[in-house]
Parts: C-alpha cells; sequence; structure tokens
C-alpha cells in the first residue's frame, strides 16, 4: 500500500524546531512511506486548504492513503498503523488517538533529550478532532475536505467533523494518543476569529441534515 505523509506547513519564527522534530518522527514511524510539506498558496495561511491540497498531492502520487498531519505533531505508532490499515476500506477518516497530550515546553524539553513520548509531561486533552487525519482521497472528497472560507485561525477541524458525522457517519478513532509540541502561537486576529466563529454556527445548524449540509459543503466550492 502506498503512504503518503503530507504535513501543511508554512515556516514561521519560532516553529522551525518542532517541524523539523515532526519530520524526524515521521521518518521514524512511517519509513517507506512519502513526507512531504504542502501549501496551498493562499496569501494568509490556510490549514484547510493546505490540508485539501495535501489530499490533491496523494492522488497525483497515487497514493492509496494520505495522513495529514500537523506540523508539530506527533503520534503513537500502533494505532497510526491501525488507522491507515483501514481508513484504506471504511469510508470513513481514522483519527489514530482518543488523546491529546499537549506536551508544552517542559515536556518538549524533555522529549528533545531523549525521554519517550509517553513518559513526557503533558496535559491531556478529551475530544480533539484535528491534529492527524487517515483517509483515503475518495473518503476525503465525500464529506468535503475542509472548507477553505476558514481564514486564519480557528474551528475548521470542529466544522470538519459535523460535515463528516453528517455525511459519512462518526470518524473511526483508534485507542492512542497525539502529542503536540510546544511552539509560539500566533496572533489571532479578531475579525477572522469572528467569521470563523461564524461559519461553524451555519456547520453545527446544518449538523444532521445531509441535504442542508451538501449545500453549505457546495457553497464553499463556488
Amino acid at each position: 500500500m502506498k503512504v503518503m505523509v503530507a504535513i501543511p506547513w508554512r515556516a514561521e519564527p519560532g516553529r522551525e524546531l518542532a517541524h523539523s522534530l515532526t519530520l524526524r518522527h515521521w521518518a521514524g514511524v512511517l519509513p517507506e512511506a512519502q513526507v512531504v510539506d504542502v501549501d496551498s498558496g493562499s496569501e494568509l495561511f490556510s490549514r484547510a486548504g493546505s490540508r485539501n491540497e495535501a489530499v490533491r498531492q496523494a492522488e497525483r502520487a497515487g497514493a492509496e492513503v494520505v495522513v495529514i498531519g500537523d506540523a508539530d505533531t506527533l503520534v503513537d505508532e500502533v494505532p497510526l498503523g491501525l488507522a491507515i490499515e483501514g481508513a484504506r476500506t471504511s469510508g470513513k477518516v481514522h483519527l489514530p488517538y482518543v488523546v491529546c497530550r499537549s506536551l508544552g515546553a517542559d515536556g518538549t524539553a524533555q522529549y528533545c533529550e531523549g525521554v519517550p513520548l509517553s513518559e513526557c509531561d503533558a496535559i491531556p486533552v478529551y475530544g480533539s478532532c484535528g491534529g492527524i487525519y487517515v483517509t483515503t482521497p475518495s473518503t476525503w472528497w465525500a464529506h468535503g475536505g475542509q472548507d477553505e472560507r476558514f481564514r486564519g485561525w480557528g474551528f475548521e477541524d470542529v466544522a470538519w467533523v459535523h460535515a463528516h458525522v453528517t455525511l459519512l457517519g462518526e470518524p473511526v478513532r483508534h485507542e492512542g494518543n497525539i502529542y503536540p509540541l510546544d511552539h509560539p502561537v500566533g496572533a489571532k486576529e479578531v475579525p477572522l476569529l469572528e467569521a470563523n466563529y461564524a461559519l461553524l454556527v451555519r456547520y453545527e445548524e446544518a449538523a444532521g441534515n445531509p441535504e442542508a449540509m451538501r449545500a453549505l459543503i457546495a457553497e464553499s466550492a463556488e
């Protein structure tokens, strides 16, 4: 099975270390996979747009499964393997974790010193729906991918879950962890944040209604 790992990435001050650690991590857990950085090229970096572009690149490369992983996020190897195998035939996106263990500055420093991820200081977060997605291209497009109208920081991953649940059912989770590394937090522009939240509300209103959800997704392609 051909697998591509695609990392949405545009260089920002202070994030280079997390990016380099992430590349090293993928080389260790998926040594046979092609690993690429992806940037949709929008004026303001778009996580949703770059995730969609990742899937397009996977299609062009002939990858059966694409792992879309943030440039600061590591993952347990066993649930990742289960997610890759399951995503190939299930018709759903797989999330290779149940707990998001945010490492913070202390945990990241410990990891850099060689402490195993499972033993690094971390703050557990439950219910996270971003970070790493495992999918086939056809599954990704079957529920619209991610809405590129979300600009700057915020809410595209929550909207994505509403679309997936409404059109495909719950994403498949695997018992395990992801580990976001510490890095400087970018500024959040209030007008963009407010616009993103307003769009999220529309996804919440369409949740559970396939016809309304498809209409909302179709708007994003216009």
